[in-house]
C-alpha cells in the first residue's frame, strides 16, 4: 500500500519541494512531480537548476526521451510516470495515479485555499484506508 505523507505548515511550497526532491534524490530515489499546469512545471524546473543550496538535481519532462532514467520527473499531465517510487503532487487534488507509487508526498503551505484543499485530500486518501503521515514543518523552517 502506498505511504503517504504530509509535509504542513509550509512557508514556500515550491522550495520545499526542491528540497524534498534533493532529499528523495540523496536517497538514491526516483521522484516523479505532478504540478498543476504548465507553467508551474516551468517554474520548478528553474528552480532545480538554480537551487544551488540543494546542488543539481538531474531533472526533466516526464515526456522527454531521458525520463526513464532520469532521478527526478516534472510533469502537470496525466501521463503514465516511467517509475512507482514517489510521486510529489504539487496539484490541488489528489492524482488519479497515486496508488501505483510507493509513497506519495503532499505539500501543505499556510495558504487557506491551499489548506483547504488539502484537508479535502487528507480525507479522501483516509477514506480508502491510507495511513497518513503529517509532519509539522512549521517547527523546522526558519
Amino acid at each position: 500500500m502506498t505511504q503517504i505523507d504530509f509535509y504542513t505548515h509550509v512557508g514556500d511550497k515550491w522550495h520545499t519541494a526542491c528540497r524534498l526532491a534533493a532529499k528523495a534524490y540523496a536517497r538514491g530515489l526516483r521522484v516523479a512531480v505532478l504540478c498543476p499546469d504548465a507553467e508551474s512545471a516551468q517554474r520548478l524546473d528553474r528552480m532545480l537548476w538554480t537551487s544551488s543550496s540543494i546542488g543539481f538535481i538531474p531533472h526533466c519532462h516526464s515526456q522527454h526521451a531521458l525520463a526513464a532514467r532520469t532521478p527526478v520527473t516534472i510533469t502537470h499531465e496525466d501521463s503514465e510516470p516511467p517509475h512507482d517510487e514517489v510521486l510529489l503532487n504539487l496539484r490541488e487534488s489528489w492524482p488519479p495515479m497515486f496508488s501505483r507509487f510507493q509513497r506519495l508526498i503532499e505539500i501543505v503551505s499556510t495558504d487557506d485555499n491551499d489548506r483547504a484543499s488539502a484537508r479535502d485530500r487528507f480525507k479522501f486518501y483516509r477514506d480508502r484506508g491510507y495511513e497518513i503521515r503529517s509532519h509539522d514543518l512549521s517547527k523546522t523552517e526558519a
